[in-house]
């Protein structure tokens, strides 16, 4: 595929291999107004990847370089996820710049058919499992939203990049305290979330259940625990356990 070079002066030395893959959505206005801040020094973010909505792709950080696209995060009980992760921005304004019917901007086929393989470029130079192919808002679900509940994470996974079931209790709601909220919350640490498994079903456990929503049940994005969400938060145990 075609990748123009651009530099960002955003970057430095990585502690750890490369063992992840983080996708987010600029939301920004414009692809060009997140190229000029993915480049600009005074900002102090950046990205490895931009892939603009027409498939284009600006390399702005080489994949042996620690990119400032994570933040604060954490996944499977790692944290530095700069150090571990190569990051793609992806050019849409998501929940910051809707549509003038008040919905969520699509991602472009030509946008996505370039992230498929891009992300297969990356797969195949670097050690990444399936289930450290992840969204900003999976490790940062207090903080972000990105690639949001219209990122197409099963067209994905169908194919190679990431897990989605084949298939799709009791509901669970903030301020409920019982074993159940804690199983499910123990759960979600596995899959890799950084939630404790307190039994209290407080804002981080709402943040969290609503991130994994975004991710596996993109329709409902409630932060309530439902039946159908919990049968998913099993189902995805059940896989990443299975790697």
């Amino acid at each position: 595929m075609d990748i123009t070079f651009s530099p960002s002066p955003n970057f430095d030395d990585r502690k750890h291999p490369v063992d992840m893959l983080v996708l987010h959505y600029t939301g920004m206005e414009t692809g060009e107004a997140a190229f000029d801040q993915l480049r600009n020094p005074d900002a102090k973010v950046s990205s490895h990847y931009l892939l603009r909505e027409d498939g284009r792709v600006d390399q702005l950080v080489a994949e042996d370089r620690r990119a400032w696209h994570a933040g604060v995060s954490s996944w499977q009980g790692d944290e530095d996820l700069n150090s571990r992760s190569i990051g793609i921005e992806i050019v849409n304004g998501g929940h910051d710049f809707l549509q003038a019917d008040g919905s969520l901007p699509p991602y472009p086929a030509a946008q996505i058919d370039a992230l498929i393989a891009l992300c297969h470029k990356i797969l195949a130079g670097h050690d990444i499992p399936q289930t450290r192919i992840v969204g900003h808002s999976d490790i940062a679900p207090l903080r972000k939203q990105d690639p949001g509940e219209h990122f197409p994470w099963e067209q994905l996974a169908r194919a190679g990049i990431g897990i989605w079931p084949d298939v799709e209790g009791k509901d669970f709601s903030p301020g409920d305290e019982n074993a159940s909220v804690q199983q499910t919350q123990e759960q979600l640490q596995r899959i890799g979330y950084g939630l404790p498994p307190t039994g209290t079903y407080d804002d981080l456990t709402e943040a969290v259940v609503r991130a994994f929503q975004r991710r596996w049940l993109p329709d409902r994005t409630s932060g309530v625990a439902d039946a159908r969400t919990l049968r998913r938060i099993g189902e995805i145990h059940a896989l990443y356990a299975a790697r």
